[in-house]
């Protein structure tokens, strides 16, 4: 007697189905992003695009977004040089107090914004431990003391502060599986350290090199915990958008903290697609290399 023949078992994944999983997924999409980005925009339109240039053509909000942009990126720019330089100590040495450094970089995740801004703000105070030598180093040079706190490079340091972690732990595995092979092999056939970097080592860390700034720029343009700290608030000065948004709110003017929120997002949503046209840019280059 012939014995049937058996069917082949199907394995079958753990894991839901496509209709499944981007059902779920555009779900908490929808409403963690889309529907209160959604809110906004209604409410600006409803608001009304004459009214809400009038919110936002005016001379301190101008000087409020120009400072946030810019030292947004000017920090994320340092948190790119700096960030890539401390991955790059973490991944490939190992000496005394380095598991140590190397959980003090995610200190930022964990520690609440307001705790981060009152303890910059009594570090670089004018008598706090590294704001009175700076303003005896000013007094020593110039005649005038040097201030930090209170000033743009307080908000500047509380940005680095903020953004630093997100380079690092983006760039900080790619590196680690950077095989030390490949560049023993680019120096056995005589390329120099700074061919090696910019022709070995760079092409496979740009592309997260990039995501961790495009992060770090998110995450600064947002603050606004640990800046007002240490900002001092003066307006046409030290005055940072965020800031003029809950100012807004407070004085229960939604239709104008809208306006600023959408203007905001406006500028962040091209800055962010800039970048990702360079990642791609990049991506293409170092694959014609």
């Amino acid at each position: 007697m012939a014995s049937t023949p058996r069917k082949p078992l199907i394995q079958r994944s753990p894991m839901p189905g496509l209709g499944l999983s981007m059902g779920i997924t555009i779900a908490m999409l929808s409403i963690v992003v889309l529907i209160p980005i959604g809110a906004l925009l209604t409410r600006g339109a409803l608001f009304g695009p004459e009214n809400m240039w009038g919110v936002i053509n005016r001379d301190r909000v101008w000087a409020a977004l120009y400072l946030s942009f810019r030292l947004s990126f000017l920090a994320a720019v340092f948190n790119l040089v700096f960030g890539v330089l401390l991955a790059w100590v973490l991944a490939r040495y190992r000496f005394p107090g380095r598991r140590l450094l190397d959980a003090a970089v995610d200190l930022p995740f964990a520690l609440p914004t307001a705790v981060a801004g009152i303890a910059l703000t009594a570090l670089y105070a004018p008598n706090g431990l590294f704001g009175q030598y700076a303003r005896d180093i000013g007094l020593a040079l110039t005649g005038t003391g040097w201030k930090i706190a209170y000033t743009q490079w307080g908000i500047f340091i509380a940005l680095v502060f903020v953004g630093l972690p997100f380079v690092t732990r983006t760039v900080q595995p790619v590196i680690e599986e950077v095989e030390r092979e490949v560049e023993e092999a680019s120096a056995t056939l005589g390329a120099s350290r700074l061919y090696t970097l910019r022709r070995v080592i760079w092409p496979t860390l740009a592309p997260a090199a990039l995501t961790g700034f495009a992060l770090a720029l998110a995450r600064a343009v947002g603050e606004y915990g640990s800046v007002i700290f240490i900002a001092g608030n003066i307006p046409m000065r030290t005055e940072i958008a965020p800031l003029l948004i809950v100012i807004q709110l407070e004085e229960f003017n939604y239709d104008g903290a809208a306006a600023i929120g959408i203007a905001m997002l406006v500028i962040s949503f091209v800055a962010l697609l800039a970048i990702n046209l360079i990642h791609i840019w990049s991506r293409r280059r170092i694959g014609n290399v």
